[in-house]
């Protein structure tokens, strides 16, 4: 019973995403959002200079539009991983593009700074969710075989977004106001919402988590105090910036420790001991810094330094944009067929060598020449965020994605704020512009350095674990490690809420030690509620579950009190680490039962079941016929 469910906690999903629509249109609606919000991130940056003349502003009150924007975004990324769980699907895609369509409308409407700072945050809150659902639309639909090709599409839209948003508002620019800008965003999300509504489908496996409030205060405080302080190390107060970046971290140590005791945390930090995810973070974080960093500091070089229109700097970095949509697709592939191992050092080479090049040529003035260097630059990262998401997000279940992405996502909304402040502020105390240039180029030299070192590690972690299942063999191979089980001292109403929680039919009972002593199944309890008529009346036993329900209700308080071992198997069929697989053929062959315990000198080391079973012929049917499912 419980492999059946098991089955279909793990390909539900994608058997609705190919109900009335395909997955690649969800997957469309997905890399659409991701351009969303990342084009938003930096779309009305360009227009600071316009808003301070128009709305009496000065730049240390303008920058507030991208810093609130920052912090709000930030803080909604953590919450996402809940909703997601919590609400349909298409119902949350909606809810979260709608706070991009409100948003857009008040700050286009905005009459004064306050407003449209308003309307700024409403935009933050949706941008702060859009991402996370859009990886997890992705990882729920894309096909195994094919999800670094999807992936590298997202990522190709995390790349595009920021920095078609540059050459955007430029044009807009030219002819408009800033409000004409906002006007045009707003389109795109309407656009975008139809778009949910039409090929989005319910694809999200809904556990209904409880949300911890206090959580959410710390996770918001430590975001804000980390982004915040960093945003503002460069203004000249460093005694408070250092202050609210330590405040932040103070709550972000209170939020971990948090989530460790309870039952359902509001983000499961467990991916994070998986080495190669929490690397595979860095690498991603690292790419997006230099991403983030250099499509600002670059046109505002070109605009300051070397005295071009804002349209000619723009264009300047077209070329690198086009090419890089094409090369985030083309690297999905590629590690879909040959995983990451040469992609991600490849990758932060080319970002390396191009942005010493840019900081040799520009005193050159040539435009020509900044323009084909800044394409390693961007095509590098290309080459880095789709398919290192794709491998560190491999590395965990089914379950830990939705908390994988979300730790993701915020490394993303991180890496946006580092890249912006850090190269920002060190391109503005550095003049001329001709001396900052020069040093921000070094120093996305140096993350991509740093990028090599940690795209090598990623890949001998890989080897390693890789090399670990290799020496795998027979039950070992296929068992799930980590299974379910219950205390022997526990009673059958401990059970029920354990298999409700776990989504589980059944559960090992065990012992101290670990030792196997019973097996309690939900047909025991269903049969226990049911009363002793059930053995008698056979099909009419239904009569007294379903008709009698004070007798119901006593049966359940009765459950608290009722040692689940009364209950349970007490002969429990499980097969030894080391026996063989035919063993395991004829044990659910012959006695008909859907998963099996797998002991090590008597203790509990994992089950298997007949899908597992299953899915390995599966495997080796592929391997032999050559045929891809």
């Amino acid at each position: 019973m419980e492999q059946s469910n098991v089955m279909k906690h793990q390909v539900e999903p994608e058997v609705k995403g190919r109900g009335s629509h395909r997955p690649e249109l969800m997957i469309f609606v997905a890399a659409f959002s991701a351009f969303l919000a990342t084009f938003n991130e930096t779309f009305l940056n360009v227009a600071f200079t316009s808003i301070m003349a128009d709305l009496g502003v000065g730049v240390a009150t303008v920058q507030w539009l991208s810093t609130a924007y920052m912090l709000g975004a930030a803080v909604m990324v953590p919450i996402s991983a809940f909703l997601y769980r919590s609400i349909p699907t298409k119902r949350l895609y909606l809810f979260t593009v709608g706070f991009l369509v409100v948003g857009s409308v008040v700050c286009g409407l905005a009459p004064n700074f306050t407003i449209l700072l308003l309307g700024r945050i409403i935009q933050a809150l949706g941008t702060g969710m859009l991402i996370p659902i859009g990886m997890n639309i992705t990882l729920e639909v894309a096909p195994k075989r094919k999800l670094g090709t999807y992936m590298g599409i997202m990522g190709a839209m995390t790349t595009l977004g920021p920095s078609s948003s540059v050459i955007l508002a430029g044009l807009i620019l030219a002819v408009a106001s800033w409000h004409a800008m906002l006007w045009f965003f707003c389109a795109l999300t309407v656009l975008c919402m139809i778009c949910g509504a039409c090929l989005l489908d319910d694809i999200a496996y809904l556990t209904h988590p409880k949300l911890d409030f206090l959580s959410v205060v710390e996770i918001s405080l430590a975001l804000i105090g980390i982004l915040y302080g960093i945003s503002t190390i460069f203004s000249g107060n460093y005694l408070l910036a250092v202050g609210v970046v330590i405040i932040g971290f103070l709550f972000l140590a209170a939020f971990v420790s948090r989530q460790k005791k309870l039952e359902q945390p509001l983000i499961r930090l467990q991916p994070l001991r998986v080495k190669p995810f929490a690397v595979g973070v860095l690498i991603n974080m690292f790419s997006l810094i230099v991403i983030f960093a250099m499509n600002i500091v670059t046109p505002m070089f070109l605009q300051s330094g070397l005295g071009i229109s804002p349209f000619a700097a723009s264009m300047t970095l077209f070329p690198a944009i086009l090419l890089s949509c094409v090369i985030s697709p083309l690297a999905g592939r590629i590690y879909d067929k040959h995983g990451a191992k040469i992609l991600l050092p490849l990758g932060f080479l080319l970002i390396g060598v191009a942005s010493v090049g840019m900081a040799v040529v520009h005193v050159t003035g040539n435009i020509i020449f900044l323009a084909l260097l800044y394409i390693p630059v961007i095509c590098g990262s290309a080459l880095i965020i789709g398919p290192v998401q794709s491998l560190a997000l491999s590395y965990l279940s089914f379950e830990e994605n939705p908390h994988g992405v979300t730790v993701m996502s915020t490394g993303f909304q991180i890496a946006g704020c580092i890249g912006a402040s850090l190269f920002t502020g060190i391109y503005a105390i550095c003049q001329p512009p001709s001396h900052g240039f020069t040093v921000v180029c070094f120093l996305a030299a140096v993350f991509a350095l740093a990028g090599i070192g940690l795209a090598l590690y990623e890949n001998s972690l890989s080897s390693t674990v890789t090399a670990e299942k290799t020496k795998l063999v027979g039950i070992a191979a296929i068992m799930k490690t980590k299974p379910y089980s219950i205390s022997a001292e526990a009673t059958a109403l401990d059970a029920l809420h354990c298999m409700v929680e776990k989504k589980t039919t059944g559960l090992p009972i065990v012992v101290g030690d670990g030792s196997v002593k019973g097996f309690v199944s939900d047909g025991d309890i269903i049969r226990y509620m049911n009363g002793p008529e059930s053995e008698a009346n056979g099909f009419a036993s239904m009569y007294p579950l379903w008709y009698n329900v004070g007798a119901l209700d006593d049966r359940l308080v009765a459950l608290g009190q009722f040692p689940v071992m009364e209950l349970a198997t007490k002969k429990v069929i499980g097969i030894d680490v080391e026996d063989d697989m035919e063993k395991l053929f004829q044990i659910f062959s012959d006695k008909r039962i859907k998963k099996v315990p797998v002991l090590q000198q008597g203790k509990l080391v994992g089950v298997v079941s007949r899908s597992d079973l299953l899915r390995q012929l599966v495997g080796k049917s592929q391997i032999n016929s050559g045929t891809e499912f």
